[in-house]
C-alpha cells in the first residue's frame, strides 16, 4: 500500500469514527496534512485556521506566507517537506484547541508521523511542542533538537515557535528566521 493510500484511510478512519464531532460540525472539513511524502521534514502546527478550513490545506494564510518565506530562507521548497496539524478540524472563531480535542487527535497524528517517516519533526508553536515535550517551555528550548521516543519509535524533534506568534511579535521574527535557517545543518546531524 502507498503512502498516500495509507493517509487516505487514516482519513477515513477519522471520518468514520467521528473523532471530535463539535468540531467537525462548525468546520468546512477536514484538514490533514499536505506535501511530501517522502519529506525528511514534517511541520506540525496547532490546527487549522478560516483560510486552510476554506481551502483544505493547512498553513495557507498569513502565517502560511512567513512559513514558505522562512523555507525559502533556509533553502527549502514547500514542496520539500510535509506540513500538518495536530487538531485536524478549525476551532470556532479560531480559538486555541483544548487538551480533550489535542488528546482526540494524537494517535491519528503519531500515524501520520509513521506514515511519512522523517528524519526530523518540527513543532511549531507549544500546543503541538507540549505533546512531544511535555513541561518544556518554548523560550527556553526553540531551536534545539531534542530525540525521544513514543511508543518504541524514536524522533527528533525540534521545537520552534510559530509562524503567527512571529507576527503578532515582531521582536519573534528574526529569532525565527534564525531557527529556520540551522535546520538544513540540524538534519544533517
Amino acid at each position: 500500500m502507498t503512502k498516500q493510500q495509507q493517509l487516505d484511510e487514516l482519513k477515513a478512519d477519522i471520518l468514520e469514527k467521528n473523532i471530535c464531532p463539535e468540531l467537525a460540525a462548525q468546520a468546512t472539513q477536514l484538514v490533514m496534512g499536505d506535501g511530501n511524502l517522502d519529506a525528511d521534514i514534517v511541520f506540525i502546527g496547532e490546527a487549522p485556521g478560516k483560510k486552510e478550513d476554506e481551502l483544505g490545506l493547512p498553513f495557507m494564510g498569513a502565517s502560511g506566507k512567513f512559513l514558505n518565506e522562512m523555507l525559502v530562507q533556509a533553502g527549502l521548497q514547500r514542496s520539500d517537506v510535509y506540513i500538518t496539524n495536530v487538531v485536524k478540524y478549525r476551532p470556532p472563531k479560531n480559538r486555541d484547541p483544548s487538551k480533550a480535542e489535542k488528546q482526540a487527535f494524537l494517535p491519528y497524528l503519531l500515524r501520520q508521523l509513521e506514515i511519512i517517516n522523517p528524519k526530523v519533526v518540527i513543532t511549531l508553536g507549544r500546543h503541538s511542542m507540549e505533546y512531544f515535550l511535555p513541561g518544556a517551555v518554548i523560550g527556553d528550548i526553540h531551536g534545539q533538537p531534542h530525540d525521544i521516543q513514543i511508543d518504541g519509535v524514536d524522533w527528533k524533534i525540534i521545537p520552534l515557535y510559530h509562524p503567527a506568534a512571529a507576527l503578532y511579535n515582531g521582536s519573534l521574527r528574526q529569532t525565527l528566521i534564525d531557527d529556520f535557517v540551522r535546520i538544513p545543518k540540524m538534519i544533517a546531524t
